[in-house]
């Protein structure tokens, strides 16, 4: 069966069809027109091909092993990514949570790091040490570092221009330049990030800039154009992953309204008008994007319930018809977007609907982290969807060095 449908392939190849013919004219950025020249001939052999490979994955053989050792308290703890409390060190408090649930990753706010460099090191290194030593288990260290207002840092630290500067920059300097420039500072930020131990960032916002998201992204979207859109978050993407910074993309499958953090995201939209609208997605996961962030936001052409809490979006559309392999991480469940569902309870029908990873406050940590062991027993939750997540994570973990499968 082809792997891509005909709307599906119409709208990716114009993408890199337009990307090929546009960078013959910015021989700076050749090594972007090699790559999307090479993958649109590995796409024609894959097509032509009748055979389907038999391939082994030795990273995913490795988890496997690592999960199948794994008590229910550590996986129900692995897919969690949890705020912590403390500035320049863990409170007390935050030391006994981490050492009872030891979770797959944390997430650093203003409040974390509001303080000096070495405060910052020491804090991010005290929590992954504590976790490491109760489940063996390396974390996430994740920081929503997009650019611009989207900095928890303070003034001088890591510093990134908001993503709508490059397309100011694209209209005077061209596409070659601009993709070169974005590459260079998201390395240079990316640098700054994996020396405090920062190894997953929250960004780039893929989302081309339309009428239903104009409030909303504002200056945190590339631009209104897609294929701008596209190239630009590749760039970024690829100057994080040199830095050893993983990207999760944002927010599929799009916003609307106003922000999601106090009302409702509605995607009214036809199927068809839906597939065009998350072709910076389906790009940015065939250039290799390992994470994707899911949004509260409906889209009733396909499912009436949010993308975080729905198999149609996450499982049939992201996974079956885009061919996502990565981790879904789902946003923050006490948004106004998502509903009056309780965290707790909205976290568990997420992983249970295709989710990965949940985003959790230090306050719902450990009900949160109950209410998974309790779904698991009362069989709300299957152990083999778990499992799943626990094992894709756990791959992301080894791909991106934070365990190391050769010692």
């Amino acid at each position: 069966m082809p792997r891509f449908t005909a709307l599906r392939e119409n709208h990716y190849c114009r993408i890199l069809l337009s990307a090929v013919l546009l960078l013959c004219f910015f021989p700076a950025a050749s090594c972007i027109k090699d790559n999307s020249v090479n993958h649109i001939e590995s796409l024609v052999n894959e097509e032509a091909s009748d055979e389907i490979p038999v391939i082994i994955d030795p990273i995913r053989e490795k988890a496997e092993e690592i999960v199948s050792s794994m008590d229910n308290r550590l996986l129900a703890a692995q897919i969690i990514i949890s705020g912590i409390d403390g500035s320049g060190r863990l409170t007390g408090s935050a030391r006994t949570l981490l050492k009872k649930i030891p979770t797959g990753g944390i997430m650093l706010f203003g409040y974390n790091l509001n303080t000096g460099n070495n405060a910052i090191t020491a804090l991010i290194t005290e929590a992954a040490t504590l976790i490491n030593e109760e489940s063996k288990i390396p974390p996430f260290i994740s920081v929503d570092h997009e650019g611009g207002t989207v900095n928890r840092f303070r003034a001088g630290v890591a510093n990134l221009p908001t993503a709508a500067s490059y397309w100011d920059q694209y209209s005077r300097d061209g596409l070659g330049a601009t993709l070169l420039q974005i590459e260079e500072d998201s390395l240079r930020a990316g640098s700054v990030l994996n020396s405090f131990g920062i190894n997953m960032n929250f960004a780039p916002v893929a989302e081309q800039l339309i009428n239903e998201n104009r409030v909303f992204l504002a200056r945190r979207s590339y631009g209104p154009d897609q294929l701008f859109v596209s190239m630009a978050a590749a760039a970024f993407m690829r100057g994080m992953d040199k830095a050893g910074v993983m990207c999760v993309i944002k927010h599929f499958p799009g916003s609307a309204g106003a922000d999601p953090h106090y009302s409702a995201s509605v995607l009214n939209m036809d199927k068809p008008s839906l597939d065009d609208l998350i072709t910076p997605f389906t790009f940015l996961i065939d250039q290799g994007a390992r994470a994707i962030m899911a949004a509260h936001t409906s889209a009733p052409a396909i499912d009436k319930s949010i993308a975080t809490l729905s198999p149609a979006v996450m499982q049939n559309w992201l996974r079956d018809e885009l061919g996502f392999k990565g981790i879904i991480i789902s946003d923050d469940f006490i948004m106004a977007a998502a509903g009056k569902i309780r965290p707790e309870e909205a976290a568990v029908l997420s992983v249970a609907a295709g989710a990965d990873m949940i985003l959790v406050w230090p306050r719902d940590l450990e009900k949160t982290h109950k209410a998974f062991l309790t779904a698991l027993e009362e069989g709300r939750l299957p152990k083999e969807r778990l499992t799943t997540a626990v094992i894709r994570i756990i791959s992301e973990k080894i791909r991106h060095g934070l365990i190391d499968i050769e010692g």
